[in-house]
């Protein structure tokens, strides 16, 4: 599991530790890691931005993985359209997408057969927000990553679930400075990620008052949702 030290990673580490899973916690934090040390299976530190990190970590690892989480990822946003930060563009890009084909390069080869593979994206990806050009394009790519690997790996009898959260109360959401309508706790969030993955939903999202909203929205003719996304911006 990636991004196991904060937010929704986490609680789904505990969560999962509490049914009695083997849990291997991944993140790049030395110091949380300690801490989930008496808990989990094993702890594995790395940068997913660093392939070569990622590559020594997971191959030392001896035996077969259950089920892969992929939820490490970083939301950042352009402040500033006109005068658009192509690094931090960059970066967020390479954090929540280019880094996936790395660690399935490793994770691929350890998974049992039958086995699932988790990749946890966002609602965001429905409809285009405001600000969120690089938050917004990774984890689109995200979700057509998920959706390919879906129809490669069913021969092999691998399961694929593509993960949408709304608004999650992380140490990420927490530096936003506009509204996040039925936000919900981390705790939750793990929860339900959990009973879906337990149920090998191929789609997850959630909470569906959020979701479906933005899903009926999104049928409706792009000028509605222009006209919505843009009230209240500066000229």
């Amino acid at each position: 599991m990636t991004g196991a030290t904060s937010g929704i990673g986490l609680e789904l580490f505990n969560k999962y530790v509490e049914q009695g899973y083997d849990v291997i916690a991944c993140g790049r934090n030395q110091e949380k890691l300690t801490e989930l040390e008496p808990k989990a299976k094993a702890t594995m530190r790395f940068d997913v931005n660093e392939p070569e990190q990622i590559k020594s970590a997971i191959q030392s690892f001896e035996g077969n993985i259950d089920i892969a989480i992929l939820n490490a990822g970083d939301c950042r946003y352009i402040d500033d359209v006109v005068n658009f930060d192509g690094q931090l563009f960059a970066d967020v890009i390479n954090t929540n997408l280019t880094s996936m084909g790395f660690l399935l390069q490793n994770i691929l080869p350890k998974l049992s057969a039958n086995g699932q593979l988790v990749l946890v994206s966002s609602s965001a990806t429905i409809l285009p927000f405001s600000r969120a050009q690089a938050y917004g394009a990774s984890k689109a790519g995200l979700d057509y990553l998920a959706n390919s690997l879906r129809i490669d790996l069913a021969p092999k009898n691998i399961s694929v679930s593509l993960v949408h959260p709304g608004f999650i109360k992380t140490p990420l959401t927490d530096r936003n400075d506009f509204p996040m309508p039925f936000i919900i706790s981390s705790e939750e969030a793990a929860i339900r990620i959990y009973k879906g993955v337990s149920a090998r939903k191929p789609y997850i999202h959630f909470p569906k008052r959020l979701t479906l909203l933005l899903k009926l929205i999104a049928w409706l003719p792009d000028i509605i949702w222009h006209k919505i996304a843009t009230k209240g911006l500066s000229k």
